[in-house]
């Protein structure tokens, strides 16, 4: 799964893409996989993937000052 996130946002920026777009559709492809997280898990798998674009740089922003 990871590989393949990876290889979709590689592609999506060769392709001239933003950052806000390649993680918007990593962001789609990680909501397609909680579809299949069973029942007890879902909830958190998807509060994890609809973090928004604003949510994920300022987190970043955070991490990387440290």
């Amino acid at each position: 799964m990871k590989s393949l996130s990876i290889l979709l946002l590689l592609s999506l920026c060769i392709a001239g893409c933003s950052q806000k777009a390649a993680y918007d559709n990593i962001r789609l492809h990680n909501q397609q996989q909680c579809e299949h997280e069973p029942p007890p898990t879902y909830a958190e798998c998807m509060e994890r993937a609809n973090k928004s674009y604003a949510e994920y740089v300022r987190e970043n922003k955070e991490i990387l000052a440290k």
